[in-house]
């Protein structure tokens, strides 16, 4: 009874609700064990160390949090994340166990009591964050925003009945006594997470699960100071930290003024964080949507401060510990309701991207050292000018009035910034107004567009809504679905699939009736909504209709709505309805676009047993089948398939699709694409494309493959290498490069460089002498052999430049290098001159002195005698230039030594050509043995 109320309330489907309330439960418990812990140790430091200690406590949680996300992250990216989370949850029940044998033993000093302080900061972070990534593992994007809300629910109750347990509890047993009940708790963590684990994220597989996990952003701090809405963001951020931080510091100061005893000063501590939470869980669920909705974002925003603010004077008139509580219960009650809502609508007209790279640097760095400025402050300007209590209420003030300031002008960014996203999105500029003319509230800005916006700007507004889910736009979307543009349609039924949790409200037979794969599919989804609640509708209107387009949409979108839930896969009839699809096609002749759609299927059904089915139709005489099955076979994220895809890089016409496949089994995919080409797993013209691959993700990791592949011995995977990189530092610059492997290479390509130019100048005396002093005859094959020669070595020599110019610009600003390169490669000398003066004013030490000299040759127009006298390196014998070539990993460059070797006939090649007639590559081997009986035939 209860179990069938709460999956309809929070929309459960059937085999979800095990794992949920697992999930629940698991978070239930840490934050339960965090509201018996936290009052507790506060308590005991209180009472043994004085408040007058606090500020110092706040200093050291501060360094080593930010300490120990170095080492914490190293650990994630070294170990499976269950074994992470377990040693976390072993080594807090020691802790706890330790604490409390400690305070039965009555042995607790400073340094127990500051270790068990900070640990309890860091747990509260700490076990947030492990669940948060949890959960993004077990439950897949559609999963998540129907079933966080429900489990989020977990950690409220928890902090409630944590609290309120303590409170009652403490005045009774005592301290030592609350922690072995914490540490009873957080000892059934252990066996919930290993069952979560083994039920959900074992099944996903390799690629699948490095996938999901949250991976940490590479230089936040870069991005955040780039945008100034971020800024504002982090700098209201860490204002209201440590505006908190005092309020913490007067709340237990004066509370441990008025309670002497130890129990009861954990019980009061207790009683009111758990007070805090249900007013706040009250206010978020009555409250929160029409404050936010009624008065906008900028007004939701002051509460929290404004609140402050009127307690702190409360407090300057009447100094004593009602006033403080009422400043705390604002700053409690109010940030994880109206402000934290307010907060999420704030960052929405920003990139998502943007978001989830800076969200983590943010509350965890930015929260830290906030909570050591608050304890320097409270060290050096309270203690330190051994000023009262009251003044602490004089600097929150000024903290405030801060505040307020950062809030006024992240406001005017967020209008700016979403008034230029929607400018953007249209050729018709919206005419610049004053801020003070902007709408007052988001939602009725957001509501605006949808009325009387263009397509783009609706189609944007439609994306910013599908991050917050807000229900108050329910209505609003459904009117969209009668928009002209099925584009509109499209994206308004796909949120309403998420606004919409109590009956179908769409027409869908309407919906249905345009021809518009991607509007059916969406309408479909919308229907498997409710399909728990009615399944037999789905079954007989959808899955068997007689129009194929709907009957084989609905199939694509229920499995891969149930692709993670075997349960549902198996109510549904997943597998045998595929296979019914398979075998009717095996029996008969059906369009192409029948055959597409199982192809799609089977790619997003999460069902191995089909999978062999897909690269038989990689050879299919329809290119939109084998585009179809290329990223289908990336759906799948299926290990072997990875060999499979490599080869279509080669095709110009399933290039795209074929890296968007690779794409698709995310970055665990880039040391086997990495160790492919460092071993030749397929010929050269497929892996020279690799490196395009590994530029797609556009990360750290990416770079670090990249990197790895620089000094790779064929040139033109090199080159795009070199291409992947300089692409990758144009578009994220915030990223690092490895300055000393980018140095290393361009000298490498320097001597490469050097040697082609050597070989170039030799070829051209010896071509110029040929036509003006030979004495022998030279033959018209001779001549063109030399003629291929030297255009190879110069499109070698051009292809070198862009190589040696792509990394200096990974050395130094992009821009600058570009500059120079362009005008070193033009054709006016005016320009080429200014570009060698430019660079040798940029360039630095070693750098400069061996790359001036190569580019001041390659500006000489080595195709004039006298521009050839101006050549200040030796320049070598043919012999030699011909041995220095043939052991180039150039093909190409060998090849065409070989046949004008062959060409010219003279016996001295003989020791040349030699060494290369059992070459491993067939056709240096074939053009050897020619240019060998070639020779031998002019033998006196």
């Amino acid at each position: 009874m209860i179990q069938n109320l709460v999956k309809r309330i929070f929309d459960i489907r059937e085999g979800e609700f095990k794992v949920s309330l697992w999930m629940l439960s698991y978070i239930f418990l840490t934050i339960a064990v965090l509201l018996i812990v936290k009052p507790t140790v506060n308590a005991l430091f209180l009472s043994e160390l004085g408040v007058e200690q606090l500020p110092f406590a706040f200093l050291l949680v501060a360094i080593t949090a930010i300490a120990s996300s170095f080492f914490y992250s190293r650990a994630v990216s070294k170990y499976a994340l269950n074994k992470v989370i377990e040693t976390t949850l072993i080594s807090s029940i020691l802790i706890l166990v330790g604490l409390g044998i400690l305070l039965t033993l009555n042995i607790v000093n400073i340094w127990v009591l500051y270790f068990f302080y900070v640990w309890v900061a860091i747990y509260a972070v700490l076990s947030a964050s492990q669940f948060w990534v949890l959960a993004n593992l077990v439950y897949n994007v559609r999963e998540a925003k129907r079933l966080f809300g429900f489990i989020g629910s977990g950690a409220i109750m928890g902090g409630i009945l944590g609290g309120y347990l303590t409170s009652i509890l403490a005045p009774f047993i005592g301290n030592e006594n609350l922690v072995f009940i914490a540490a009873f708790f957080l000892l059934f963590c252990i066996p919930l997470l290993r069952r979560v684990w083994k039920t959900r994220v074992k099944k996903l597989g390799e690629f699948k699960e490095k996938k999901r996990t949250v991976t940490k952003s590479e230089r936040p701090l870069r991005l955040i100071l780039k945008s100034k809405h971020l800024t504002y963001i982090a700098c209201i951020v860490a204002v209201s930290v440590l505006v908190a931080k005092l309020v913490d510091y007067l709340f237990s100061d004066f509370a441990a003024a008025s309670f002497t005893d130890a129990d009861e000063l954990t019980a009061f501590f207790a009683f009111w964080f758990s007070t805090f939470n249900l007013l706040s869980l009250v206010i978020q669920l009555f409250f929160t949507h029409r404050i936010v909705g009624i008065w906008g974002v900028g007004f939701s925003l002051l509460l929290l401060p404004i609140g402050i603010f009127g307690g702190s004077l409360f407090f300057l008139i009447l100094p004593e510990l009602s006033a403080v509580v009422v400043i705390k219960a604002m700053d409690g009650v109010l940030k994880q309701s109206v402000h934290k809502s307010a907060s999420e609508l704030l960052a929405l007209p920003l990139p998502f991207e943007l978001k989830n790279k800076t969200k983590s640097f943010i509350d965890v760095v930015v929260d830290s050292i906030a909570t050591g400025i608050a304890g320097c402050l409270l060290i050096f300007v309270i203690r330190g000018l051994d000023l009262p209590s009251l003044y602490i209420g004089v600097l929150i003030l000024l903290l405030v009035a801060l505040w307020l300031f950062f809030i006024y002008k992240v406001r005017q960014e967020y209008y700016k910034t979403f008034r230029s996203n929607l400018e953007v999105l249209t050729d018709k500029k919206i005419k610049s107004r004053k801020i003070k003319e902007k709408p007052s509230s988001v939602v009725s800005g957001m509501r605006t567009v949808f009325k009387n916006g263009t397509e783009e700007q609706i189609l944007y507004m439609l994306g910013k809504l599908m991050e917050i889910n807000d229900k108050r736009f329910e209505e609003d979307v459904e009117k969209l679905l009668d928009n002209p543009s099925n584009k509109v349609k499209t994206a308004a039924i796909q949120n309403l699939y998420f606004l919409n949790s109590k009956s179908m409200t769409a027409d869908i037979g309407r919906l249905l009736q345009i021809d518009d794969k991607a509007l059916t599919i969406a309408t479909l989804e919308y229907v498997l909504r409710f399909a728990e609640k009615d399944s037999e509708f789905v079954y007989d209107h959808y899955l068997y209709h007689p129009n194929p387009r709907i009957a084989d949409a609905a199939l694509f979108c229920l499995a891969r709505e149930v692709r993670d839930n075997f349960s549902l896969q198996k109510r549904f009839n997943v597998k045998e309805s595929i296979a019914l699809k398979v075998k009717n096609i095996e029996l008969e002749t059906v369009p192409a676009t029948e055959l597409k759609s199982l192809i799609e299927t089977i790619g997003v059904a999460n069902l191995p047993d089909f999978y062999p089915l897909l690269p038989q139709y990689l050879n299919h005489p329809d290119q939109d089948i084998v585009s179809t099955t290329i990223l289908a076979m990336g759906n799948t994220m299926h290990p072997p398939f990875i060999q499979q895809l490599a080869p279509f890089l080669g095709v110009k016409h399933f290039r795209k699709n074929t890296i968007t496949a690779l794409h698709d089994y995310g970055a665990s995919v880039l040391p086997i694409l990495t160790a492919m080409v460092q071993n030749r797993r397929h010929p050269l013209p497929i892996l020279r494309f690799i490196p395009m691959v590994l530029q797609s993700f556009n990360s750290q990791q990416a770079i670090k493959s990249l990197l790895l592949l620089l000094s790779d011995t064929d040139l033109t995977v090199r080159l795009e290498v070199v291409r992947a990189l300089s692409a990758i530092r144009s578009s994220h610059p915030e990223l690092k490069f490895n300055r000393y492997k980018v140095v290393t290479s361009i000298y490498e390509e320097c001597k490469l460089h050097h040697q082609t130019l050597a070989a170039m100048h030799t070829q051209i005396i010896i071509s110029y002498r040929n036509r003006k002093k030979s004495k022998r005859e030279i033959s018209d094959f001779e001549r063109a052999a030399r003629t291929s020669l030297l255009e190879l070595l110069e499109r070698r020599l051009d292809s070198g430049l862009e190589r040696i110019f792509k990394l200096l610009g990974l050395r130094y600003r992009q821009n600058d290098v570009d500059i120079a390169y362009e005008g070193l490669v033009s054709d006016k000398e005016e320009a080429q001159a200014n570009a060698i003066e430019f660079l040798d004013n940029l360039l630095t030490g070693d750098l400069k002195r061996k790359l001036l000299p190569i580019i001041e040759d390659s500006a000489l127009d080595i195709s004039s005698e006298e521009e050839l006298q101006k050549i200040k390196h030796k320049i070598p014998t043919e012999m030699e230039c011909f041995q220095l070539l043939l052991k180039s990993n150039d093909l190409k460059v060998k090849l065409a030594v070989l046949y004008l070797i062959q060409q010219q006939g003279e016996e001295k090649y003989l020791t040349v050509v030699e060494p290369y007639i059992m070459n491993a590559d067939p056709k240096v081997q074939s053009f050897a043995q020619d240019a060998l009986k070639a020779l031998q035939l002019h033998r006196p």
